[in-house]
């Protein structure tokens, strides 16, 4: 997902819960090592569950992951959840850096490390005899993530969590999860499917209030989607940009895909989108410039679902 932390009710557990996207040469986006900051944020909380959503698996090697993930599950056990993506996060020249494979090696890659953290790779298999260390700890519960519900048949048939990326995509997110939930099979980590579905949201006191520091995000995809990628500008700064048609038609498509206004508006929006897709969970990311006006946002959200203290 493309959110660098995102806050979950967490419907799942008895706690909330925070997921870090693993994303590379994005200047706004400090989340290159989603297990470093799982680490330090779960060295620093005591309930919250901490998440990567997700671990761009091209990107790595998938013994590695089983290793990294499985380490911070004993560190933490019953705090951690392994979300999984299939998209790199970043652009090609970056990801050529990073030697990712392309998104076509994603079900064999997810296979094999399906494979290490279940032991049962064939015995004329040269990796049959691997001993993943640490041994005697599970991977925690692994979510595959989507944008176009490709990957919700396979969520379904391998019994995992299912998040869709409705914070960026413009499809639809109702077909993907009743193609996860036909196909559910149910395991010990998911006895019954669970679907997130990942919303953008940014709360101020007012409607107007919360559409003028929304311009920060504005300019950030504007400007990323015309190849420039640069560091969140302020809304002040970003008001007194000078936009061009093309900056103005990309602003006006994303403005579909965005929750923004007051608790009251914004509550009532979010509730329309979990009727219309049939989302057991919503998780949140919010792109703004301030970190305090943020932690507002985040505030309000939870009061106006009864979620404060």
């Amino acid at each position: 997902m493309k959110s660098s932390a995102s806050p979950s009710s967490a419907t799942n557990s008895a706690s909330p819960a925070l997921w870090y996207a693993e994303h590379h040469g994005m200047p706004s986006i400090a989340s290159s090592s989603p297990e470093v900051l799982i680490a330090t944020s779960a060295a620093n909380t005591k309930r919250i569950r901490l998440g990567s959503g997700g671990v761009m698996l091209p990107n790595h090697v998938p013994l590695r992951v089983v290793e990294t993930y499985r380490t911070l599950n004993g560190l933490n056990p019953g705090r951690i959840d392994l979300g999984i993506g299939r998209a790199g996060g970043s652009d090609g020249r970056t990801l050529q850096a990073l030697r990712s494979v392309g998104g076509e090696y994603f079900a064999q890659e997810l296979a094999e490390a399906l494979a290490f953290e279940e032991g049962n790779f064939a015995p004329d298999h040269p990796f049959h005899p691997i001993r993943v260390v640490p041994e005697n700890v599970a991977l925690p519960p692994i979510w595959l993530l989507g944008s176009s519900g490709a990957s919700a048949q396979a969520a379904g048939q391998l019994g995992v969590g299912y998040a869709f990326a409705a914070h960026f995509s413009q499809t639809p997110a109702a077909p993907a999860f009743e193609a996860y939930r036909a196909a559910f099979t149910p395991t010990d980590a998911f006895p019954k499917p669970h679907a997130i579905i990942a919303l953008s949201a940014l709360v101020a006191p007012t409607d107007e209030e919360a559409r003028y520091l929304a311009r920060s995000q504005e300019l950030m995809w504007a400007l990323f989607h015309s190849g420039q990628i640069r560091k969140l500008v302020s809304p002040e700064d970003a008001a007194a940009h000078d936009y061009t048609p093309h900056e103005n038609r990309i602003i006006e498509g994303q403005r579909l895909l965005w929750i923004v206004g007051s608790p009251q508006t914004v509550k009532a929006e979010i509730e329309k989108k979990v009727a219309d897709s049939g989302a057991d969970e919503v998780m949140i990311t919010t792109t703004m410039w301030d970190y305090d006006l943020r932690l507002r946002s985040f505030r309000l959200l939870a009061e106006a679902f009864g979620l404060g203290g």
